[in-house]
């Protein structure tokens, strides 16, 4: 297991302690998450049920016997667990390097309570250096990215790529991401758009961070 990989799973180690028995969850999607899954498998600890935002997860839920759920089937959930591909000291994000955001923002404002689990090399002074996930009708695409330039942005198609709702997504390279409230609104009025990958009106709650000295605890440092 690389370096990396050990931290991130110390950090779904310790975001199992966040988890209350015999409630209804969310789960998340990623390489982090999946070790998530595997520790709350191992825990002992019972949930009633979890919303899944990828068949990715749905599997692994399967496999260490984690029952799945409906979100539409609940009224509230208790936690939602999720990684970042980057996350700031608001612990506002961004997300979709798996194509899931739209989902996973959807699950996030659903739960009371959002873990963000991370190792240190997610935890940036800045949000952009990793590209922004825009999820779009694919009749719109084009006349989207043309929207997108004129925000400062450098647009790109995932090749071979379609979310769970069908749609194509654009990664944007070089926007500038210091107000991200405002720009997560602005992408979100351009006409085609679905949703985009900043989560600054849903930001986490508690970011568990695996660093090389040890998981930290972080609130929004404001």
């Amino acid at each position: 297991m690389s370096r990396q990989d050990q931290l991130k799973r110390e950090a779904a180690l310790k975001a199992v302690e966040f988890v209350p028995e015999n409630e209804y969850i969310g789960i998340g999607t990623g390489s982090t998450v999946d070790f998530f899954i595997e520790a709350l498998g191992q825990s002992g600890k019972k949930v009633k049920g979890a919303v899944s935002t990828s068949p990715r997860s749905s599997e692994l839920m399967s496999l260490y016997g984690i029952p799945e759920i409906h979100l539409n089937d609940v009224m509230r959930l208790a936690v939602y667990v999720d990684g970042a591909d980057e996350v700031n000291h608001l612990l506002q994000m961004i997300k979709g390097g798996g194509g899931a955001h739209v989902r996973e923002k959807i699950v996030a404002n659903a739960a009371d309570r959002f873990i963000c689990i991370a190792d240190e090399s997610k935890y940036v002074s800045r949000l952009g250096r990793f590209p922004l996930p825009v999820e779009v009708v694919p009749l719109a695409r084009s006349m989207v990215s043309r929207q997108l330039v004129k925000l400062g942005g450098r647009p790109e198609l995932r090749i071979g790529f379609r979310s769970a709702g069908g749609n194509e997504i654009v990664d944007v390279e070089g926007l500038d991401l210091s107000q991200p409230l405002s720009m997560e609104d602005e992408i979100n009025r351009i006409t085609g758009v679905i949703d985009n990958g900043l989560f600054a009106h849903r930001p986490a709650d508690l970011l568990v961070l695996a660093r090389a000295s040890g998981v930290e605890v972080l609130k929004a440092q404001v």
